[in-house]
């Protein structure tokens, strides 16, 4: 088993990551760019995989209570009227059959908090400027002027991961998809008690709890030429999208203003061939495998990252075998998560037949309750 490691990302994929490995006694320090450590985005869907993994790192209790979970989905049409909804739920069935919402920043701090409480060093402000490997270990040269020589580097910084670029400078960019996530929080209707998806408008559209008062709306639109959108015109280009809609839409739209939350960014995707490591860097999260939010997966995905590659290391001494190993074993599960994903918003750009779409999904999400 591997003594040390340094993690490079503190979002959910890095944290999940240093969180699996000092339970199994290794000594982690985790770095960050962002001095103030912060997370960006409103809210995110949650389902049975990310909840599974959540439970697993010992953090679901704390996302029940300050996310929301429940099960199910319903569907409704443009004008609001209800079309279908799934039967009840227990509320005591197992993780992975449920789902849920919950704001990124409020994850981002669960999982701070565990973090801290688990002793992990964590250092902000700070990125690596060079890594060099020697005989059993790898040394990294930081931009405070520090070293450290550790026994495994976890790159987990993200999409436009600068470590990829270093290790793999041949390795694919990340691809726009032509398509724009739009995200805004408001009230939660009472009524609203699981994602409802909202078909048959101009857009893709569903809302989804987050907590016990507020719900996120997301609006996926076909965008080609990938438009870059000033921060003062977001709120009237979302209100604009929400205009065909009715039921609870309309009264959500009513009430955007100045101090509504609205986010927005293009959808890109990256799939990093194997090996996912060179010596002893390895590279976990959106850093390997981007993938769209059609399945509400990648958060998930980068948790069982961190998971797997924990249980690899504490089987082997030999790190090259433990590091393909878990390439390995995790290479197929993401693959199909970002294939698919990519390929359902293809269907909806195309105008394709929405049911094809929601059999790819619902096939890909039956998969993905099997054991990570």
């Amino acid at each position: 088993m591997i003594r040390t490691a340094l993690v490079i990302g503190g979002g959910v994929g890095g944290m999940s990551a240093s969180l699996a490995l000092a339970k199994r006694g290794v000594s982690v320090e985790l770095i960050d760019i962002d001095p103030q450590w912060r997370a960006y985005g409103a809210g995110i869907s949650v389902t049975g995989l990310s909840l599974r993994a959540f439970h697993d790192l010992g953090i679901l209790d704390e996302v029940r209570a300050q996310g929301y979970v429940g099960a199910g989905i319903r569907l409704r049409g443009a004008d609001g009227s209800l079309v279908m909804e799934s039967p009840p739920v227990p509320a005591d069935v197992a993780p992975i059959e449920s789902s849920g919402g919950i704001m990124r920043p409020v994850l981002h701090a669960i999982l701070q908090k565990e973090v801290r409480k688990a002793g992990i060093a964590v250092s902000l402000g700070i990125e690596p400027t060079g890594l060099e490997e020697t005989v059993d270990a790898v040394r990294v040269s930081l931009s405070d002027g520090t070293e450290r020589t550790v026994d495994v580097i976890v790159a987990a910084d993200g999409i436009q991961s600068p470590t990829r670029k270093t290790l793999f400078p041949d390795a694919p960019a990340p691809r726009f998809t032509g398509q724009g996530c739009w995200r805004i929080v408001a009230d939660r209707p009472a009524g609203v008690d699981r994602p409802e998806m909202y078909i048959g408008g101009p857009v893709k559209l569903g809302v989804n709890p987050i907590s016990q008062d507020k719900l996120y709306a997301f609006i996926l639109e076909h965008v080609p030429d990938n438009p870059w959108y000033a921060e003062e015109d977001m709120l009237p280009h979302v209100a604009k999208l929400l205009e065909p809609f009715g039921g609870d839409i309309a009264d959500i739209r009513a009430k955007l203003g100045p101090d509504s939350l609205v986010n927005y960014r293009p959808l890109e995707w990256q799939l990093l061939p194997l090996p996912w490591h060179k010596g002893r860097v390895v590279m976990i999260g959106d850093a390997a495998h981007a993938t769209t939010p059609h399945m509400a997966s990648g958060a998930g995905l980068a948790a069982e990252d961190g998971l797997v590659l924990a249980d690899e290391l504490a089987k082997t001494d030999d790190v090259e075998a433990a590091l393909t190993a878990f390439g390995e074993r995790r290479f197929e599960r993401a693959r199909m998560v970002v294939e698919n994903s990519v390929r359902i918003g293809e269907i909806e750009m195309a105008g394709g037949n929405q049911m094809d779409a929601n059999k790819m999904l619902g096939g890909t999400m039956q998969r993905l309750k099997e054991p990570y």
